[in-house]
């Protein structure tokens, strides 16, 4: 039986209609691509089942975003996030890490031809505190060498000096 259900499949073929292209002009894309330009797309680092809304939700009220945001679930555990504006998505961006319930939100910029199935994240920034460290260490110069051997610096914290 299964033998002849596979045995029927391999000898179908597509029509001469059915292999048609089907052109699409960018000018019918227009309004999906202004509105993906300014989007960013996420994936929690996880394998366990997660709270997608209580998700959601958090991240609007961190972001303080509510009605400049839209998020949507386009796979499995991968989110859109569209903005209003890019000092908004850039604000996001650089402000993370971002997590919820101690899971890493990954995030990339939207590019043309991305989709669910070739995102790729492969990178996170990631806060990098260094403690104990001797007074004549701590200069923005010392510290960027030590960070550039775990990966790439994107910020250096300066020390606040108190003048009281």
């Amino acid at each position: 039986m299964v033998e002849d259900v596979i045995q029927s499949m391999v000898s179908l073929k597509l029509t001469s209609k059915e292999e048609e292209d089907i052109h699409v002009s960018d000018e019918g894309r227009m309004d999906e691509i202004e509105g993906c330009a300014l989007s960013l797309i996420g994936k929690f680092l996880t394998c366990k089942p997660f709270n997608r809304k209580a998700a959601k939700n958090t991240l609007w009220r961190a972001w303080g975003l509510d009605k400049g945001l839209q998020i949507s679930e386009v796979g499995i555990n991968l989110f859109q996030f569209k903005f209003q504006a890019e000092y908004d998505l850039e604000q996001i961006l650089r402000g993370g890490p971002w997590t919820f319930d101690n899971q890493l939100l990954m995030l990339t910029r939207w590019r043309s031809g991305i989709s669910a199935n070739n995102v790729v994240l492969e990178h996170a920034s990631l806060w990098v505190q260094i403690w104990g460290v001797s007074f004549d260490m701590m200069s923005p110069n010392v510290v960027t060498k030590v960070g550039n051997k775990m990966g790439v610096v994107e910020d250096v914290e300066r020390r606040r000096r108190t003048d009281e």
